[in-house]
């Protein structure tokens, strides 16, 4: 009886994780979105374009000249709504610095809770997750890091620091694990590491280049940025044949941030189908194994079966109990496997927030896990009611007999 216990608990908890996920991965991805319609970068997967520029969880593609992206950053551009540039490759402490302008907080809904915007070059505004997670507080000064990983010999201590001027409002996307700057920010702290020789004169002449928040990208035509994130002013057969004709005729490339989402979907449904089929097949075991187990266990307790008959209990008191017995069995197991399943959960968002910076929870409850409690009390019901209807319909006087 307790494989059979174990067995479903493990059944039902695996069920419960792979909902717990996929709920919670499908919220993450729909959030960051964004409203964006096409992201445009440097050529490579679409998916990594995708995944590295509006979910912060890859490596980039490359970069692209700023000549090469003129035409989308044109503000009078007859199709494009906004294209928000995009410039990653350090971090503080695993955090990613994102040199971008300000209309990146229009895509995330997101506002200042705390300080103000950053302004000027090496100033910064954190992501509420940020300045919870590593204690950053307004006024304070760090040194970025080169790529995406913590290491100290990486860090950019030859640069300026970057200070803290605000922290934004919690909006539970991806911006909340940001550290944003102006793009000038960027190529400020490579350009001091790649002119460690050149006169401090130069250095501050590229710094004061660099300017404030105001200061045109398109003044810069020899630099680069990582990416764009583009909104349409409208969707027609132009703006639906971009993509296509960018890929064709340009060094750039261009992804659709929903196809290739569905594209992910897709791909991890199948894993999903898989253990999802696993965690029935073990259900289904385990929901035999309480039949066999319940089933042979009325050998063992006729007499006693038999004799409660005696002393007044009724056929169907007898059925009740038997049922009853496979309801509780059930009801044991779901709990073990929900405990199982949130406990492993909250493990597992543990490791994903240090690889991805997501948050993740297992202190969620869905509504579908009422659904898989409905589902284990009835394969325990299923389970007992063969052994329940033989239990009532024993012959008392044989069985009494026998003994």
């Amino acid at each position: 009886m307790l494989l059979s216990l174990v067995l479903f608990a493990l059944g039902v908890g695996l069920i419960s994780l792979l909902l717990l996920l996929s709920q919670q991965l499908q919220e993450k991805f729909d959030k960051n979105l964004a409203g964006v319609d096409l992201v445009i970068g440097a050529k490579g997967s679409p998916l990594q374009l995708i995944l590295c520029n509006m979910y912060h969880i890859d490596a980039p593609t490359g970069n692209v000249p700023i000549s090469a992206a003129r035409p989308f950053l044109n503000p009078n551009h007859p199709l494009i709504k906004t294209a928000v540039p995009v410039s990653v490759g350090d971090n503080y402490k695993g955090y990613r610095i994102v040199g971008t302008d300000y209309r990146i907080l229009d895509l995330y809904e997101a506002s200042i809770g705390e300080g103000a915007l950053w302004e000027k070059t090496f100033e910064v505004t954190i992501g509420a997750g940020v300045a919870a997670d590593l204690k950053l507080s307004v006024g304070d000064k760090f040194f970025s890091s080169h790529g995406f990983i913590m290491d100290d010999d990486l860090a950019h201590d030859d640069a300026d620091p970057f200070v803290v001027t605000g922290i934004l409002a919690p909006t539970g996307a991806v911006i909340d694990q940001l550290i944003l700057t102006n793009t000038q920010s960027i190529w400020a702290v490579h350009d001091h590491e790649a002119s460690d020789d050149a006169d401090d004169e130069a250095h501050e002449h590229d710094h004061y280049a660099y300017g404030d928040v105001h200061t045109s990208l398109l003044e810069f035509p020899d630099q680069d940025i990582t990416a764009l994130l583009v909104q349409f002013k409208m969707r027609n057969f132009q703006t639906l044949n971009m993509q296509r004709s960018i890929n064709e005729n340009t060094d750039l490339q261009a992804a659709t941030p929903a196809i290739e989402i569905n594209r992910l979907y897709s791909m991890m449904g199948l894993g999903e189908d898989a253990l999802r089929a696993l965690a029935l097949v073990i259900i289904f075991v385990s929901g035999l194994s309480v039949f066999i187990s319940l089933y042979s266990s009325l050998k063992e307790r006729k007499y006693e079966l038999a004799l409660m008959r005696v002393m007044g209990s009724s056929p169907g008191k007898i059925f009740l109990l038997i049922v009853l017995e496979g309801l509780l069995l059930a009801l044991i197991g779901y709990i073990i496997g929900m405990v199982l399943s949130h406990g492993s959960m909250e493990i597992l968002a543990g490791f994903m927030k240090s690889s991805y910076r997501y948050s993740f929870s297992g202190a969620v409850f869905l509504r579908e896990e009422l659904y898989l409690l409905a589902a284990a009390l009835g394969i325990g019901f299923i389970a007992a009611v063969i052994p329940a209807i033989q239990a009532r319909n024993a012959d008392i006087s044989a069985t009494l007999a026998e003994a």
